[in-house]
């Protein structure tokens, strides 16, 4: 039996249903559990626990040979990622009072710097994880590969604003459904202490390579212009952020290079899945 956090979402699914497809047993844990319907009909069993709920969390992961742990994200943390601590907290409790087989945490390229940014988050978990009495381990997937679905819209009208800057400059992408099977092949894996897997797509991609494959798949042509950065926090200020600057200086840490892998492109695997091809998948969908 896998416990598997996040189902509801576009990761925790696919590892969801990447587990039942390889005949193994799934606990799918929910906040909702009026969203436990489709779970419950696939044979899965079913555990109602926030991120932040220790007994619930310990009821979850009980029995379990593995735990897949997907974090809410917290794109506008407040100062000192109190939302965040409040998590490490309660999964740490939870796994020690429940002992299951193996923790694996989807964490993200970059969780290594100590550079103040959003990514934070996902540093501070790993440094807590490090520390339970379970094997361990950290999926630190590049940039997801979906994130363009922001940018369907746009794309249809021939402009899409990108923060992504210099616009030529090539970040490490995933897509959601690579990084899921290598979760799901990890969870199934065997090992001691702690196992880092730095995951990207096949080639690293730039804000006009999204430009140039949303104009092969409308069939008109894409281009991207910079969204200049001295108007980022007023712009999140109007979007409802309240503290913008951990998401400005993530994204100033893969403008600037120094948000990438801990070993480089050298030290990441590497998977299949293209740009384009999720590109047109997100089309498709819009359509």
């Amino acid at each position: 039996m896998y416990a598997v956090m996040g189902v509801t979402g576009q990761v925790g699914g696919q590892v969801a249903n990447g587990l039942l497809a390889a005949g193994q047993r799934v606990r799918a844990v929910l906040r909702d559990e009026a969203k436990a319907g489709p779970w419950i009909e696939r044979g899965c069993g079913i555990a109602i626990a926030g991120s932040d709920d220790a007994d619930a969390l310990a009821t979850a992961f009980e029995g379990t040979e593995g735990v897949f742990l997907m974090i809410p994200p917290d794109y506008d943390p407040a100062p000192g990622f109190p939302a965040v601590q409040k998590v490490i907290a309660a999964v740490s409790r939870a796994v020690e009072a429940a002992r299951p087989g193996k923790l694996v945490f989807l964490s993200t390229v970059g969780a290594h710097v100590e550079e103040f940014s959003l990514l934070n988050n996902s540093r501070l978990v790993e440094s807590a994880l490090r520390n339970l009495p379970v094997p361990t381990g950290f999926v630190r997937a590049a940039w997801f590969m979906e994130n363009a679905s922001w940018d369907v819209a746009a794309a249809r009208t021939g402009v899409i604003p990108s923060f992504l800057q210099p616009l030529d400059h090539p970040i490490p992408m995933v897509a959601t459904a690579d990084i899921a099977r290598t979760i799901v092949a990890t969870l199934q894996d065997q090992w001691q202490g702690t196992r880092v897997t730095e995951l990207e797509g096949p080639q690293r991609y730039s804000a006009i390579d999204i430009a140039n494959g949303f104009a092969a798949v409308l069939g008109h042509p894409v281009r991207t212009e910079p969204v200049p950065r001295d108007t980022w926090k007023p712009l999140f200020l109007t979007q409802g952020m309240q503290h913008p600057e951990p998401r400005m200086r993530m994204l100033d840490g893969f403008n600037e290079g120094w948000i990438d892998f801990e070993h480089g492109p050298s030290g990441s695997l590497k998977a299949a899945t293209t740009l384009d091809s999720v590109l047109r998948r997100l089309v498709e969908r819009s359509s």
